[in-house]
């Protein structure tokens, strides 16, 4: 037996997505449900042969002004927010003509399609439902009288205890179906509260909301005590949200952490430009670079630090063909992660199970802007995203040496690296490759030290002669405050620094750079990642 259950005598469809109506609609009639519907959707039914009530026959009233005035009549709520065991609510049912709704179908009118979309401010507000959330909002608050849904996911859900009670729907899932409902209100309002915001030029308003849709539970998160599931924001933004998994197994929260670290970091590379390669690990690259082509790009990032890129994820900032998937196949790799793949790259791929392959459909826009949320204790810390490109800022040459062609090059490599390091850091670079990288200290000079060593046991892996870092250049995300880490990083050999400057000390570094012979460029952009 089910709980409380309730027969469905009547519903109200009000839909912007047709998916999977008819049938659905179909099932209902063959219950005997009495269907009320609006607009487009009555239309739809209508001429798929199905007997349906026009709203305006329940209220007595014409859709009005373009259709914004149509569903908020008490006719409406009042079949959806009266008590069916409260004597009063009956009384006023009888005594004003209003029959009950046991059953609301709304999904709402496309607002966050219409912004990705790129539409206009008028277009925008015409796609901002009214009617829609209202109903959704008194369906579901009645929800032990009434069912509601607002995705067409759920419509199988339905039609199932349908046929297996009756005709009834029982209490646990009306009260699923109005957890669903008001959590889709709220990301709704959501998506159009931080809409306005971006539209007023609002950095900070009074009240922040954020919603997203779901888009897998994983089996856990960082650890296996911890609960987690992957949900997708409004806009559009190529990376892990939006990619297709083509095979592998199931992603994991760290894989998703730290494939979006690898893929946001590649998208700073133009394929149209140059082939490139991140190798991530613990949502830090360990190898970056540059080549003719994605397989001579793996290969130079893997040469930074192959004992890290081993069970890492590998970004590609081009369609994936077979050489490169040879390549990255030949070690173990939990993730490669490409804008698409030839058939025979895909084929050689799938000769690894376990190794997910994601195919994104694009890089990400580094310029784009956007926001970053981060959760603390009691609150939520907002910011625009790190937007800043390396390719637009003015470097200032502060040494008496200005830097060769080539290091001009290399330090702008380095620097696009170094905005997707954990900081402090210190990235080595030579030949658009890196040679030694530095994460996450609480010392510049701990970075320094910690990439310099990395280079040196690339080194020996290579066995060359020297390490790498031997005639590189050195990026730093953040000013040097003393010249004790720019000592280090020279006698690792760099012979070009880039960094954002603005210490009290940058007279000290810049005379220490002078003194060396080395050349120093100031981004004025810092690149902190906590």
């Amino acid at each position: 037996m089910i709980t409380h259950p309730r027969r469905i005598t009547r519903a109200l469809l009000s839909v912007s997505d047709k998916a999977g109506l008819l049938d659905f609609a179909r099932q209902l009639a063959s219950y005997g449900v009495e269907l009320v519907s609006t607009g487009g959707t009555a239309k739809a039914l209508k001429d798929a042969g199905l007997r349906v009530i026009d709203v305006a026959e329940l209220t007595g009233f014409p859709e009005m002004m373009d259709g914004r005035v149509k569903t908020l009549h008490p006719k409406v709520h009042g079949g959806l927010l009266a008590i069916r065991g409260n004597k009063e609510h009956a009384a006023s049912m009888e005594a004003h003509h209003i029959k009950p709704i046991d059953l609301l179908v709304v999904n709402l009118y496309p607002f966050e399609e219409t912004v990705a979309k790129g539409a206009g401010y008028d277009d925008c507000i015409e796609n901002i439902d009214i009617g829609g959330p209202a109903m959704i909002r008194a369906a579901a608050k009645n929800h032990h009288d009434v069912a509601v849904v607002v995705d067409t996911t759920d419509y199988a859900k339905v039609l199932a205890e349908l046929a297996e009670h009756s005709g009834m729907l029982s209490l646990e899932l009306r009260k699923k179906l109005a957890a669903k409902a008001y959590a889709r209100t709220a990301a709704y309002d959501a998506a159009i509260s931080n809409w306005f915001a971006e539209t007023l030029q609002d950095d900070a308003p009074d009240y922040r909301a954020f919603g997203g849709k779901l888009i897998q539970p994983l089996r856990y998160g960082e650890n296996p005590h911890q609960t987690a599931a992957f949900y997708k924001s409004p806009g559009e933004r190529f990376g892990v949200a939006s990619a297709r998994q083509v095979q592998g197994k199931e992603l994991s929260y760290n894989n998703i952490n730290d494939t979006d670290a690898a893929y946001e970091c590649i998208a700073e590379f133009d394929p149209a430009r140059t082939a490139a390669c991140v190798i991530v690990k613990h949502a830090n690259p360990c190898g970056v670079a540059e080549g003719d082509t994605l397989s001579d790009a793996y290969v130079k990032a893997l040469a930074c630090d192959s004992t890290s890129a081993f069970g890492g994820i590998v970004a590609l900032n081009r369609t994936l063909d077979a050489e490169a998937a040879k390549a990255i196949t030949e070690i173990f790799t939990e993730v490669i992660i490409a804008p698409d793949a030839t058939d025979e790259a895909i084929a050689i791929v799938a000769a690894k199970k376990n190794l997910r392959l994601l195919l994104a459909g694009g890089l990400p826009d580094p310029r784009a802007k956007g926001l970053t949320v981060k959760s603390v204790a009691g609150g939520l810390l907002v910011q625009s995203r790190d937007n800043a490109v390396v390719d637009d800022m003015t470097l200032k040459t502060v040494t008496q040496r200005a830097p060769t062609a080539a290091e001009l090059a290399d330090l702008r490599f380095a620097f696009r690296v170094a905005k997707h390091v954990k900081s402090n850091t210190i990235v080595y670079a030579r030949d658009l490759a890196t040679v030694g990288i530095g994460a996450g200290q609480m010392s510049r000079v701990d970075s320094a030290r910690i990439a310099a060593r990395k280079a040196e046991d690339a080194a020996r892996d290579l066995k060359l002669s020297a390490p790498l870092t031997k005639g590189s250049v050195v990026a730093s995300d953040a000013f040097f405050p003393f010249a004790d880490g720019l000592l280090v990083a020279i006698e690792a050999g760099a012979t070009a620094v880039i960094q954002p400057g603005g210490s009290m000390r940058d007279a000290e570094v810049i005379k220490a750079a002078d003194d060396h012979g080395i050349a120093m460029v100031f981004t004025g952009t810092r690149h902190f990642k906590h």
